[in-house]
């Protein structure tokens, strides 16, 4: 059997904490930002976890 590639794109958007947790960025940061409080701002501009329930997907898109 081939070698899996891992998914390029979720390679960049995604990675590995050292308890082995999945690391993401939040969305609705790149424009209409005016209308956004600046503690909403803040808030987003902190990294979150995946959720539980989507992290074996995201562990195998990129195969970490």
């Amino acid at each position: 059997m081939p070698k899996l590639k891992s998914c390029r794109a979720a390679k960049k958007r995604f990675r590995k904490t050292g308890t082995g947790k999945i690391r993401r960025g939040h969305a609705f940061t790149s424009h209409i930002l005016t209308k956004k409080t600046t503690k909403r701002k803040r808030k987003l501009r902190k990294q979150g976890l995946v959720h539980a329930a989507d992290e074996r997907r995201m562990r195998r898109l990129i195969l970490a």
